[in-house]
Formats: C-alpha cells, sequence, structure tokens
C-alpha cells in the first residue's frame, strides 16, 4: 500500500477510458447492491483487468466496514485505486446521477400525476412488489449473517428495541457493536500483522480529515445560517446527515429508522408514501437508499415556503443527496489508505459482526412494519408500559394487495425471476387492477 492520499500504482486505463466504464457501471446498476457489486467485477475485473480479484475482494470487504451505501462506496474506492481523488470523485459522482434524475423525475410523476388511476395502480403493484422483495432480502441476511447463538440473540434482540421498544437505531448499533466487541476479545486474529505506518500518514489522514468535513457539513451550515436552522432544508440537511453516520447495513436496515422520525416523528410523509418512494427507488439505477431524496423532496413540496414547489423539492432533493452521500466520500478517502490495517483488526470485525446482526433484526422490523403498511388501510397503536404494539384493523385488509405480494414472493422466491421483472409484473398487475375496479 502507498502513502496515505495516494493509490497503489496499478497499470490501468486512461482517465477518458475509465470515465466510459464508470458511466456504464451506473446505468446498468439497477438490482440492489449484490446485482450492483457483480457489475463492477465483471467490468473492472473480468473484462478490463484493471484491478485483480484480491484487491477487489479486499475493496469489498472494506466498504461493508463503512456506513453508507456499500456498492457506491466500492466503486469510488475503485476509482481511487486507478485515478486517485479525481478518480473516486468522478466514478462516485456517476454512480449517484442517474439514480438521482430518476428519482427526481418520479418525484415529479408522483405530485403531480399520482391520483392518475393508471399511475395510481402501477404504486398499487409496485408497493405489494417491494414488500415481496423486502422478505426476501431478509431471508438471505438471515442465512449469510446469523452464524451462531450469539448473533441470533443479537438480531432478536435489535427486533424487540425497535419493534416493541422504540429504541433510537443509532443505540441499538453501539450496542451492537459492543456486543461484538468484546466477544472478540482474545480471539486468534488468524492473519499476519500489518505493515508498519508510513512517515506522514496520520498528518495526511488529519488533513484529509478536515477537508472532507468541511465540504460535507459547509453547505449544509451556509444553509442553516441563511434559512435559520428550524428551516425544512435545515432539518433535511441535519437529520439526513445523522442518517449517512449510522447507516450500516444498507438501505433496508436505516429506512426503519428515516420511517421511524421522517413518518411517525416528523409527519413529512405518510406510511403509504413511504412504501411508494421505495418502491420508486427500486426501479431505478444507482444505490436504493436514494430513496430519501424522495422523503426529502414530499416534505419540502408541502412545506415550500419561501419557495415555490418545484424549487423547495429540487433544492431538498439536493440537499438530501448531499447529506446522504458525502460522508461516504470523506470515509473512503479517510481509510483507503488504511485498508491493510483495518482489515487486520479482529476486534473490530467482532464489532462489525455484531452490527451485520443487529441489521437482520432492523430488517426484520422494516419487513414487518412494511407488511401492515401495504395490506392494512388502518393500523393502530397499543401502548403496555414501555411497549409498543401495532394493532392492524382486521376488516381494513386489502385482499387484492395480499395477493400481488404473494404472487410477487412466489416469483422471487421459488420461480427465480429477477427484481425488476418481478417489479415489472407486479406494476401492469396493479395498473389493470385499479383501472378495472375504477
Amino acid at each position: 500500500m502507498s502513502e496515505a492520499g495516494t493509490p497503489p500504482q496499478l497499470t490501468g486505463p486512461s482517465f477518458r477510458e475509465a470515465v466510459r466504464a464508470w458511466g456504464r457501471i451506473a446505468l446498468l446498476s439497477f438490482g440492489g447492491p449484490a446485482a450492483q457489486i457483480a457489475v463492477m467485477h465483471r467490468v473492472m475485473v473480468e473484462e478490463r483487468g484493471w484491478i485483480d480479484e484480491k484487491r477487489f475482494l479486499n475493496a469489498l470487504n472494506f466498504c461493508m466496514l463503512l456506513p453508507g451505501p456499500e456498492a457506491m462506496q466500492l466503486v469510488t474506492y475503485l476509482g481511487w485505486m486507478t485515478h486517485g481523488v479525481r478518480g473516486g470523485l468522478t466514478a462516485g459522482l456517476l454512480f449517484i446521477l442517474p439514480g438521482f434524475l430518476s428519482i427526481l423525475l418520479l418525484s415529479f410523476v408522483y405530485v403531480w400525476y399520482g391520483d392518475v388511476p393508471a399511475i395510481e395502480g402501477l404504486l398499487f403493484g409496485l408497493k405489494a412488489a417491494v414488500l415481496a422483495i423486502v422478505f426476501v432480502a431478509l431471508d438471505r441476511l438471515r442465512r449469510r449473517v446469523l452464524q451462531g447463538r450469539t448473533q441470533l440473540a443479537i438480531a432478536a434482540a435489535a427486533f424487540v428495541a425497535l419493534f416493541f421498544l422504540q429504541l433510537p437505531f443509532p443505540l441499538v448499533i453501539l450496542a451492537a457493536a459492543v456486543i461484538g466487541f468484546w466477544q472478540a476479545r482474545g480471539q486468534d486474529p488468524g492473519t499476519p500483522a500489518a505493515a508498519p505506518l508510513p512517515a506522514g500518514r496520520p498528518v495526511r489522514t488529519l488533513a484529509t480529515a478536515a477537508i472532507g468535513l468541511l465540504a460535507w457539513l459547509g453547505p449544509l451550515l451556509l444553509i442553516a445560517a441563511v434559512l435559520g436552522p428550524r428551516h425544512l432544508l435545515s432539518e433535511l440537511g441535519l437529520f439526513f446527515s445523522q442518517v449517512a453516520v449510522v447507516s450500516f447495513g444498507g438501505a433496508y436496515a436505516v429506512l426503519a429508522y428515516v420511517a421511524q422520525h421522517a413518518v411517525e416523528a416528523r409527519g413529512w410523509l405518510s406510511p403509504a408514501e413511504m412504501v411508494d418512494g421505495l418502491g420508486l427507488a427500486e426501479t431505478t439505477p444507482g444505490p436504493l437508499i436514494q430513496v430519501l431524496q424522495f422523503v426529502a423532496f414530499l416534505a419540502a413540496w408541502r412545506v415550500a415556503a419561501p419557495f415555490d414547489q418545484v424549487t423547495a423539492g429540487l433544492l431538498a432533493s439536493v440537499v438530501a443527496t448531499w447529506a446522504t452521500f458525502a460522508p461516504s466520500f470523506l470515509w473512503i478517502f479517510l481509510g483507503a489508505p488504511w485498508i491493510d490495517r483495518l482489515l487486520h483488526q479482529p476486534l473490530l470485525g467482532g464489532a462489525m459482526a455484531g452490527v451485520r446482526a443487529a441489521v437482520v433484526g432492523a430488517v426484520l422490523n422494516l419487513s414487518l412494519w412494511f407488511a401492515l403498511h401495504v395490506l392494512f388501510a388502518r393500523v393502530g397503536q397499543l401502548h403496555l408500559g414501555p411497549l409498543r404494539l401495532l394493532v392492524p384493523a382486521p376488516g381494513s385488509l386489502d385482499m387484492a394487495a395480499a395477493l400481488l405480494a404473494a404472487g410477487a414472493l412466489v416469483l422471487l422466491a421459488w420461480r427465480g425471476w429477477g427484481m425488476l421483472a418481478v417489479l415489472g409484473a407486479a406494476a401492469v398487475a396493479g395498473m389493470g387492477y385499479v383501472l378495472l375496479v375504477s
């Protein structure tokens, strides 16, 4: 590994060739992080041979330690490896751009034409398919992560803490990391020690941190200074910056935290709209966490002053995207020069094992929350001391949504259909149903 801030010397492409490859990856980045990472591997390792298998896997392992969308961080790291900071910024921004533009366009379609029967039916079908997708993702995550009784207990405790006790997601993640760290004490690292630190690396790391923090927080502080700390755009910048710091485990894990605050606490959008947003994000390229842009857009559309609604929605989309992804660039540029040492820390690995187990509980929490609000028109709350129970009204069960979700689950889990194919079929079925009954 080279000096801090400088990538390892690779026999790689020209910058123009690399930009074309990153643009191709961005346009093919449908289907969630697993599919996106597979595309990067095919393009960067198999087809172009710019990065070898070992470095690719090391990069992936490093990105999985970080909060934020691992696919976006991986392509940023690969860009850094080939062309330094310029390459990392270009690769990461290109990966985000198609999703940003797609969600922005779909957000305008949603607020202008969401009541049109055809669009209403399309969204109805997407919601049912998303429910099936989340449960399939939960099952795959469970199989991959829960390897022992300790991890199973952490996952169960995380679910109870989030679903019944409504404890803050960051607190649950911190507790899981502490438990995992404690469990890893005294374990044999099983890997050789990392190489000694090159001279000057800590100083360069501090400089990178200062520049990155200024780039991330500077625009958000400027918004708060101009519009006031209580203005919606200021609140969005602060909230999504907090989300970016604790977003371990991907979009499904952190969406429950977002729903708890954006839907239940702040009232920025309804539970049905939250599910609609996830459905729209599933159909677009780029990181699934881009759904946060949709949340911010709807919040600003309803509280636009002193802007008109179009301007407010556009500004909120930019603020949410900036606050969500700027930290990811910082994590990459801070940590990339330290990757050898980070991957040789068994205690860090233990802490992250605890976090991954808690993420399973968080995704289960999200799955049940989505299921209740997709399948039932009315969901009440019952409080028993510190416990909060969500109680659906049995008579409000939407049988059409239940049948669509069950059909999507069969196609995904047992028939082996791809996610986009299932989303398309569900959207067409939902559209046909709504047009038929309207």
